[in-house]
């Protein structure tokens, strides 16, 4: 069997009409050529769009969670963990509850409190922002947050302080209806993330629950905090001693209000007191 091309005929005619056959297999594979590049550009175009798009729903899921969880804790989940659960020594909890609320919301017209409420939390996540204190969540008109939690100052117990008095500024500058209690105390606490279609990180253990126990004794705007509290705090804040107070599940403990942070004193000029 021989498979050589037949021979081509030498003669003028023969070979232009060769030519002609070949410039249209040419035009012909151009033709092509152009048709699968322009299937590939589009290709391109649509791939880079759903790129595009899909970057954009990361995002934008990334940005709800973060309005749920604290950052280092969205990391752990997008790099595939999935129990989170850590134990920390000292963190500084921060618990209030607006007074009389059950009866302010009976009083006001729903969106009247709907909007007060929102305006005061709004206020509480920019002090916690703020501050560096990582907001834990609210529970009706309870707030809660905490100090010392990865991603938060090292001054913990003080960063705490700061965000108490702010929140109850908050409140003072809404005016009536609005007063606040605040408790404060530090120690060990679990953390963890709970829920797997809607996600809650969640504080348990003896410090939030002996915040929650100042909180609910304190007096009427006013900031409760415990000894433990108040010895970390030391001169930068000034405390009232209350003495002790029962306190449910935990007995008589020593209790102090936290009045205000300390005006820091800068040194005096030697040379103005020179010229003086």
């Amino acid at each position: 069997m021989n498979d050589d091309p037949p021979p081509i005929d030498p003669t003028p005619e023969a070979l232009q009409k060769e030519v002609l056959k070949l410039r249209r297999r040419v035009g012909r594979l151009e033709t092509h050529l152009e048709d699968v590049e322009t299937v590939r550009d589009t290709n391109l175009r649509f791939l880079d769009r759903v790129s595009g798009e899909l970057a954009i729903e990361k995002a934008r899921s990334r940005s709800l969670l973060l309005n749920v969880l604290p950052e280092a804790i969205v990391e752990r989940l997008d790099g595939g963990e999935r129990l989170i659960a850590d134990r920390y020594d000292d963190v500084a909890v921060v618990f209030s509850d607006f007074v009389g609320f059950t009866e302010i919301s009976g009083r006001l017209e729903v969106g009247e409190l709907v909007s007060s409420l929102n305006g005061l939390f709004t206020a509480f996540d920019a002090s916690c922002l703020e501050r560096g204190v990582e907001k834990i969540k609210t529970i009706g008109d309870a707030y809660m947050a905490a100090a010392g939690l990865p991603g938060t100052r090292s001054d913990h117990v003080a960063a705490a302080a700061d965000l108490a008095l702010a929140m109850r500024a908050a409140v003072r500058d809404a005016g009536d209806p609005w007063h606040v209690r605040i408790g404060v105390h530090r120690g060990p606490v679990v953390a963890g993330v709970i829920g797997t279609s809607k996600f809650v990180y969640d504080l348990w253990g003896d410090a939030v629950n002996l915040a929650s126990r100042l909180e609910t004794t304190a007096p009427t705007d006013q900031i409760q905090v415990s000894e433990s509290v108040a010895a970390a705090l030391g001169d930068a804040f000034e405390l009232e001693p209350r003495g002790a107070i029962e306190l449910k599940g935990k007995g008589s403990t020593e209790t102090f209000l936290l009045i205000r942070r300390r005006e820091v004193e800068t040194p005096s000029d030697p040379l103005a007191r020179m010229d003086r």
